[in-house]
């Protein structure tokens, strides 16, 4: 059984999470900003589809990106260098999590539900939540959004309308990170996808350890975001790591 949660903005300790299904920790409460800015800085995260009670997660292990880890594909590489494309940060917010809640081609419905939306833009516009958008002819072609708490980087979702588009977001946002001094990116659930750049699991133990000290940090940037104009500047400044 898993706890109900009241009007108190109080969660229960993460390690008394189910391990079927792995990390369901609680249920009910709202997404008040108050709500989600104590989940995340405990390592929880609401996931659930319409219909369902709000759910709360922490699975373990957790899936982790950090930044010193990141792994450039040859490919990847290859695309930043052709320079046809711009990226932005915290420009166009409400489209990127529009775009992130498209059902996928696989026929599914979607998590991130109207109810979600506006929770998250309602955290963007007090500056808890970011966009990262890759700008393609004028046109948003893909992105993603997140949480950021001191250091940490919480990843939501990512979209993408072109070729790459969500990858090139994605590589400026973990370069631009490095330089903030962030320490880790939450991926929460194991994908292959992420796996590919370098994501990999640690128990939740380690995870919540290394997360109580980031979240204490000050903010090292401004908000809205500004990412610097020389992430890539140069070819010799891409680290390319063959994927294995």
């Amino acid at each position: 059984m898993i706890p109900w949660l009241d009007d108190r903005i109080e969660f229960p300790p993460p390690e008394r999470a189910l391990h079927e299904p792995n990390g369901l920790l609680a249920a009910g409460g709202d997404l008040s900003p108050e709500r989600l800015l104590a989940a995340y800085r405990r390592g929880i995260f609401p996931w659930y589809s319409a219909g369902q009670p709000l759910l709360w997660w922490s699975p373990d292990p957790r899936m982790v990106l950090i930044p010193e880890e990141f792994r450039m594909p040859r490919s990847l590489a290859k695309r930043l260098r052709r320079r046809d494309y711009e990226v932005r940060a915290d420009i166009a917010f409400a489209a990127v999590i529009a775009g992130c809640a498209q059902p996928r081609g696989d026929g599914g419905g979607t998590w991130i539900t109207e109810e979600m939306q506006a929770a998250y833009r309602g955290l963007h516009a007090l500056g808890h939540v970011h966009s990262v958008e890759t700008w393609i002819g004028g046109e948003l072609a893909g992105g993603l959004y997140g949480v950021a708490i001191g250091r940490a980087f919480f990843g939501e979702s990512m979209f993408t309308r072109a070729p790459d588009a969500s990858k090139i977001a994605l590589a400026h946002l973990v370069h631009q990170l490095r330089r903030w001094g962030f320490g880790m990116i939450d991926c929460q659930m194991n994908t292959a996808h992420l796996a590919r750049f370098g994501a990999r699991e640690i128990p939740r133990a380690a995870f919540s350890r290394q997360l109580a000290e980031l979240v204490n940090y000050p903010q090292p940037s401004s908000v809205p975001w500004r990412f610097d104009d020389d992430l890539f500047a140069g070819s010799c400044s891409i680290d390319v790591d063959t994927l294995r």
